[in-house]
């Protein structure tokens, strides 16, 4: 490359994108990907301009999907397990288990504290949400809650036990990224997470007791007895549930532990269903669980899964991840930070700043690896500067970073919701109330920290 890239340019080329994916999305009702391939035009375009070689444009493409590429894997184990797990009866039991103690007057409020509660136990979002959470979305569309509820109480709590669990690993990348210990980082985590908690429960109430008058009894039943003629229902069928978590528990990587959960739901299938050939349980892991109980409802809930459900997502991935690669690149993220540091002298403008990057990187970027990372590098110094302690820099990365990402279409975790759970971000969003609150929590408590010179 032969020319540098300028500040004023910088800022230019990512509003110019901003507003190309912004309005091909809601302007235009365009799929995500439409709007980040033509921004991937403009950047090649730009690149070119700057004299940057094709080799250039090859490794920032492969730069920027690298941190990509496990979750890709993951989202394509996930799917297959997904398609096991209905086939073997382990979700339809967890939906009839639940009928028995969820009623809908605490319905929402209570998938919110058992995701959470799962959350922290395993430290991993993308575990609650494809597990109970599938579970959730059948058992609250038949009480009479909109799907967009359901799935935002869900994301809430999946993402609050993520933020708080020490074996989370976006709570571990903040601590590391700002040089703290664990634990004292979420010992500060938790006098943010708490309050959100406190506000994100009472949210949840309040609208379960709205939804009351939808409430039907008979048609809970009859899912129930469909549900019982048709799958197994069993405590054993849980089984892969629980050596997920245990797993999880033991810190065993995501990898393995799907495909032993894959290994382990095809031995219960065959077990279970012994005249079920391999070629049918192969089609499951590729193509899907299809429901067929002559139940509209049932069918539609538990017709999921496969390897195929995963594709869109993976496709939108890989294009966002290569539109943030070759903006790296071209150190367009480097060029803004530093711009952006030299003027910040008080507390709460590095948290306030701090917090914003974070947003604009998973706006930009959409992998929340790349949020904690990026403005934990370019503003540690900012924060020793000033004598800041690094507990607040590690809270605002996780707080601001993680939780925003499900909030972003085109960003990994919203990408895997919506094919997990088959809710667009735009619909879920107004209910994940704890993931935008959180980080404005997190801005609003920047004002009461008292730094010792």
């Amino acid at each position: 490359m032969n020319k540098t890239v300028s500040f004023k340019e910088s800022v230019g080329i990512l509003l110019v994108i901003l507003v190309t994916i912004g309005t091909s999305i809601i302007g235009f009702k365009l799929p995500a990907h439409v709007g980040i391939l033509f921004s991937i035009i403009l950047m090649v375009g730009f690149m070119k301009y700057k004299h940057a070689s094709w080799d250039d444009l090859h490794e920032g493409i492969v730069e920027g999907v690298k941190p990509g590429i496990i979750p890709i894997i993951l989202f394509i184990l996930i799917g297959s397990l997904i398609g096991l797990w209905i086939a073997v009866g382990t979700i339809p039991t967890i939906m009839v288990y639940g009928f028995s103690f969820l009623t809908p007057k605490f319905f929402l409020s209570a998938v919110f504290l058992i995701c959470a509660l799962i959350g922290a136990s395993v430290g991993s979002s993308f575990t609650t949400i494809s597990t109970v959470g599938i579970a959730f979305v059948g058992m609250g569309k038949i009480m009479g809650f909109e799907l967009s509820q359901i799935a935002g109480a869900i994301v809430s709590g999946a993402f609050l036990g993520n933020v708080v669990s020490p074996l989370s690993d976006t709570a571990n990348l903040a601590a590391a990224t700002a040089d703290v210990d664990l634990f004292d980082h979420l010992k500060n985590v938790f006098k943010t997470a708490i309050p959100t908690m406190i506000i994100s429960f009472v949210f949840y109430l309040l609208i379960g007791h709205q939804s009351l008058k939808s409430h039907n009894t008979k048609d809970i039943q009859i899912l129930i007895g469909t549900l019982r003629s048709h799958f197994t229902i069993s405590f054993i069928v849980l089984i892969p549930v629980i050596i997920l978590l245990l797993c999880a528990w033991r810190k065993i990587p995501a990898i393995p532990s799907l495909l032993l959960n894959i290994f382990l739901s095809i031995i219960l299938i065959k077990i279970y269903q012994p005249s079920i050939p391999l070629l049918k349980i192969g089609n499951w892991i590729q193509d899907g669980y299809i429901a067929n109980t002559h139940n509209e409802i049932v069918d539609a809930l538990l017709s999921r899964g496969g390897i195929q459900s995963m594709m869109w997502s993976v496709s939108l991935i890989i294009l966002a991840l290569s539109l943030g690669g070759l903006l790296l690149k071209m150190s367009i993220i480097d060029i803004i930070l530093e711009n952006i540091g030299g003027g910040l002298n008080s507390t709460w403008k590095v948290i306030l700043v701090t917090a914003l990057t974070c947003l604009g990187v998973n706006l930009l970027i959409g992998e929340q690896y790349l949020s904690i990372i990026l403005p934990g590098e370019a503003y540690k110094k900012t924060f020793n500067k000033l004598r800041i302690p690094s507990v607040y820099l590690s809270r605002t990365l996780c707080d601001a970073g993680s939780t925003i990402n499900p909030l972003i279409p085109w960003g990994v975790s919203a990408v895997f919701i919506t094919s997990t759970l088959g809710v667009p971000t735009m619909s879920y969003l107004p209910y994940a109330i704890f993931c935008y609150v959180l980080p404005l929590v997190t801005i609003l408590f920047g004002f009461f920290i008292k730094v010792e010179n």
